[in-house]
């Protein structure tokens, strides 16, 4: 694994522009960074890489299994007791999954460590899935990247393929926060990739959603809302007004609910304690576990905590922290772990896993040791 500094494409903007790629700047800031790309061999993201992230996902399907049947790991995962049963009943019933990440830190030597799994909502898809791919192909075409360069990236394809899979009886909802630039180019390219496959959609602001009087799930024409992709957390979604509504709505939610159990970094100590030495895992323990106090080094993070926020680095003494909104939150300790470092800061690898398949990957690097929104993007080929 290499950051080779290379020249951006002299009209990168225009063609973001032409592919409604909306969020490349943020709040005066880059997002894409093509000044650089990681460069990777074929063994590394196949070995390294591609099949660590199968493996972490059985045994993240393995956990779900054993906390749908166990009130105390539900407890540690943070489900609260309204919606355990919810939650247990759509794991047994199997509802189907569209993908999710899982972040490693990876420095092209030795085992992949996980960070932490986004399994419910997590974004970086479309530059992950679209905008890098367009820039291999103009860059292979421009002669900028090495002779057979390829891309650990099948997104695209497999989202398609993973959206047929869904019955297209009814109009595909997709619901979001559609004033956020991020999550509204999220929702429009799932979108679209959900017509390749066939469906009817319709894109709605949670705001908008209601409940009609035999209790389903409705949208602003009064259209009962069959089927609904949500990027919004199901932690979130327990506390707004129709949450009581969900488990009888009768809507088939993407993710399903019993994804749940793993979009908390509860998850993290109890792999730990699933696979203790696991060469994929990083030690991890909740604070109130005595045997947090012996990780010198460590990374405390609460069970909710998303873009960095409230966690903090302690590392040979010193501490980087990062403030937000999650005060309330349990805390896992996780060992700090080195990630990819170089002069112009540190990166994590968010490996996305498509239905129970690996199908690329996207890099994520900060000035911080801490990935957080503004963590900018940055593109990678290998090359065998």
């Amino acid at each position: 694994m290499q950051r080779k500094t290379i020249t951006p494409r002299h009209d990168w903007r225009e063609t973001a522009e032409g592919f409604g790629f909306q969020f490349a700047d943020m709040y005066g800031a880059p997002y894409w960074d093509e000044s650089a790309m990681f460069q990777f061999t074929l063994r590394q993201v196949e070995d390294d890489i591609e099949d660590p992230t199968k493996e972490l996902h059985s045994m993240c399907l393995e956990l779900a299994d054993r906390a749908s049947r166990d009130e105390r790991l539900m407890e540690l995962l943070g489900i609260p007791a309204s919606h355990r049963d919810f939650v247990a009943r759509s794991w047994r019933g199997r509802e189907p999954t569209l993908y999710g990440r899982f972040d490693l830190a990876y420095d092209g030597s030795g085992p992949a460590k996980l960070l932490e799994y986004n399994a419910d909502t997590p974004t970086g898809l479309y530059e992950a899935a679209c905008f890098q791919w367009v820039w291999l192909e103009q860059c292979l075409e421009r002669g900028t990247l090495p002779e057979g360069a390829d891309q650990f990236n099948s997104l695209h394809e497999r989202l398609i393929a993973r959206f047929g899979d869904f019955s297209k009886d009814s109009i595909f909802h997709f619901a979001g926060d559609v004033g956020n630039v991020e999550d509204r180019g999220t929702l429009a390219y799932l979108m679209d990739c959900a017509s390749q496959a066939g469906h009817r959609t319709q894109l709605i602001g949670l705001e908008r959603i209601g409940i009609d009087a035999k209790g389903r799930l409705v949208d602003m024409s009064d259209l009962v809302i069959d089927r609904m992709f949500k990027l919004h957390p199901w932690e979130w979604l327990y506390d707004v007004e129709y949450s009581d509504a969900l488990p009888k709505s009768g809507c088939e939610f993407v993710e399903p609910a019993w994804k749940a159990m793993l979009s908390t970094k509860g998850i993290l100590p109890i792999l730990w304690e699933m696979f203790p030495g696991h060469p994929n895992l990083l030690p991890s323990y909740f604070a109130t576990d005595p045997r947090s106090a012996g990780l010198a080094n460590h990374v405390r993070k609460p069970i909710f905590s998303r873009e960095g926020a409230n966690v903090t680095l302690v590392r040979d003494g010193e501490t980087v922290s990062v403030e937000g909104p999650y005060d309330d939150c349990p805390v896992v300790v996780q060992e700090a772990t080195r990630l990819f470092a170089s002069e112009h800061g540190h990166a994590v690898i968010g490996s996305w896993i498509i239905g129970d398949e690996p199908g690329g990957m996207g890099i994520r690097e900060d000035s911080s040791p801490i990935t957080m929104d503004m963590s900018r993007f940055v593109p990678h080929c290998f090359v065998d």
